[in-house]
Formats: structure tokens, C-alpha cells, sequence
């Protein structure tokens, strides 16, 4: 008999580019794109910013650098962002908003009853606009949907159009960190545009459960993606012939968006599987998408970790006693089902 499978559920970010994805990438038309002159990242930039109702687009190589320059478009140096303390931008970006940008971040503790979803006035209470020289003055709000840390969470449009309609009373802007808003929009049917007309500045990424090996891409206004295309060259992130990524990424759009269902069944199903040998370390219901937050009680999660890893299982530490599955293309129905019994039994003892 052959070697047992490993099922890899650390991240959707595991996830390898498939036959299809490769053959569109060899066969990408491109140019250099730092002169504007790649077709295929053209055509992405400019097909991702219709999807989500805006003008312009920006290919970047990473969802961090998406979301450092949404953000800096909207927030001078010394000026602050507030966000939902487990999100992206607070915890899983290095501190370079602060460190390369000069931006401040305060946080609220989501208190709607679904973790990482935000309460609109637990947002509007904390805004400091007007105030002079005495507070730091909040320039913008930023929403994470799905929410990673939260346990792919999604908010609500209600709630989001509640909020846009506060920030504009008050002239704070909003940035989307989308990452897996693919996930939310076949989740709940809202259609793209509806969930990124409600923000100045929306981040996309293609390589979670999307399956394209690199690449995020940034849409604002003509004027907004202009200045971020020059900050990105500043930062580094100028791409010569990246059509043959862009590729990788249109191809996504083109085949695997309606696909994303499957991940959230399979992480149901994964869910549903733990319930049985260890009741009470998630509940299979409050599982939106292709993520799950697995609470270990007492023990550590670098533990937990390392035990299933032992089994043959990927999982990821998110808390002291938090552990993270997250669904993908890669791992199928009969192993993410595998991999839940495998972690309910560890559980279990």
C-alpha cells in the first residue's frame, strides 16, 4: 500500500494551480506591465473592477500589499484606521501600515453574536472626526468579508450599507479587505458589485480558494489606482511580464468562483464530522463558508496542531486554544470528511 494522503487544511492558500489554469497561463499574450503594456493584466485589472463596480484595478503579488495600498489611499500619515481587532490588516500584515505608512489602527471587539461580524455603533461610537489637535483623527473604516480569524464569517450587506451610510455622514472613508469575497458572494448570492460599491477601496485575492498561484488585485477610482500604482513600484511591486499570473487569475474568474460551494459544504461536512467524537468544539451551524474554528479547550493549539499533523492532517494555530481548517479545491468531499473523524478523535481524548 501506498503512503496515507497528507489532507492539507492549513490554508486555501495551499492550493496549486490546476491543468486548465496552467495550459491559460503558457499561453498568456503579455507584455511589460510596469509601462502598462501587458494585455492579460489589463484585462484582469480592468474585469476585476467591473465585477466589484469601480473604475480601475490593480494587479499586485499579495493580498497585504492590496490592502497596505487601499488603506494608505484613504488615510494620510498620522491619521487612523479603525478595524475589528482580529482583522488581516491588524494582525497578519507585519505592522507595515504603521511602519511604512505612518498609519494608526484602533480596534473594536465584535459584539453582534458572530464573531468578526461588526455592530455599526460599536463602530460609530469610536470615529474622532473634527476633534483638532487633541485625538488622532479617523480617515477610514476597514471591513473584512469574509472574516479569516473570525471563522469565515460574512457581513451582512444590511449591515454594511447601515455603515457606508454613517461614514458618509461623517466623511470617513471605507476600504474592503475582500479577500474571500468571492466566498461571501456565492454564499449568499449578493452580487459582487453590490458588496464593492459600498466601499472607496476594495482588495480581491486569487490565490485562496480561487486557486491562482500569486496575485490580488486592488480596485478604486481612475484617480485612486493611479497614485497606488505608483506606490506600489515604490514598495517594490512593479511586475514586468505578469500576464502569465493575471492568466492564472482569469481563469479563476472564469471557472472557479461557482465551485466555491463545494469548500463550504466540505468544511460543513468537516465540521459535522469532529461534532461526532468531540461535541462542543464547533458548532457545525455557525460555518458560513470554507473555514472553521476549532475550540480545543485547555490544550494548546500549537498542540493540537502538531498531533494532527502526526495523523496526517493540516491545521493551523489562530489562538492560544484556537485551531483553523480551512476548505479548498485541493482536498475533496471524502477527505475533508477523513480529516474531520481524524481531528475528532485527537479531540476526543
Amino acid at each position: 500500500m501506498g503512503e496515507a494522503r497528507f489532507i492539507d487544511l492549513r490554508s486555501d492558500t495551499v492550493t496549486r494551480p490546476s491543468a486548465g489554469m496552467r495550459a491559460a497561463m503558457a499561453a498568456a499574450e503579455v507584455g511589460d506591465d510596469v509601462y502598462g503594456e501587458d494585455p492579460t493584466v489589463n484585462e484582469l485589472e480592468l474585469r476585476t473592477a467591473a465585477l466589484l463596480g469601480h473604475e480601475a484595478g490593480l494587479f499586485c503579488p499579495t493580498g497585504s500589499m492590496a490592502n497596505l495600498l487601499g488603506v494608505w489611499s484613504l488615510v494620510p500619515r498620522g491619521a487612523e484606521v479603525l478595524c475589528d481587532q482580529q482583522a488581516h490588516i491588524a494582525r497578519a500584515e507585519m505592522g507595515a501600515h504603521a511602519s511604512l505608512h505612518g498609519i494608526t489602527m484602533r480596534t473594536w471587539e465584535s459584539s453582534s453574536g458572530v464573531s468578526g461580524v461588526a455592530r455599526v455603533t460599536d463602530v460609530t461610537s469610536m470615529m474622532s472626526v473634527g476633534t483638532g489637535p487633541f485625538l488622532v483623527e479617523t480617515a477610514a473604516v476597514a471591513i473584512e468579508n469574509t472574516h479569516n480569524f473570525g471563522g469565515g464569517t460574512i457581513h451582512p450587506i444590511e449591515v454594511l450599507r447601515e455603515l457606508r451610510a454613517a461614514c458618509q455622514q461623517v466623511g470617513v472613508a471605507m476600504h474592503l479587505d475582500g479577500a474571500r469575497l468571492w466566498n461571501a458572494h456565492v454564499a449568499t448570492g449578493v452580487d459582487l458589485a453590490d458588496y464593492g460599491r459600498l466601499f472607496d477601496t476594495v482588495s480581491v485575492c486569487f490565490s485562496k480558494g480561487m486557486g491562482a498561484p500569486v496575485g490580488s488585485v486592488l480596485v478604486a477610482s481612475q484617480e485612486r489606482i493611479a497614485a497606488a500604482r505608483v506606490q506600489r513600484k515604490r514598495l517594490g511591486g512593479g511586475m514586468r511580464q505578469a500576464g502569465v499570473l493575471a492568466a492564472a487569475a482569469l481563469f479563476a474568474l472564469d471557472h472557479h468562483i461557482g465551485r466555491l460551494a463545494d469548500d463550504h459544504a466540505n468544511a460543513r461536512s468537516f465540521a459535522e464530522a469532529i461534532t461526532e467524537a468531540a461535541p462542543g468544539a464547533v458548532d457545525p451551524e455557525s460555518v458560513a463558508t470554507n473555514i472553521v474554528v476549532l475550540d480545543v479547550g485547555e490544550r494548546a493549539a500549537s498542540e493540537v496542531v502538531g498531533a494532527a499533523r502526526q495523523q496526517g492532517v493540516g491545521l493551523s494555530a489562530v489562538g492560544t486554544h484556537l485551531v483553523r481548517a480551512v476548505t479548498h479545491l485541493d482536498a475533496d468531499a471524502a477527505a475533508c470528511r477523513q480529516a474531520g473523524r481524524l481531528a475528532g478523535e485527537l479531540l476526543a481524548r
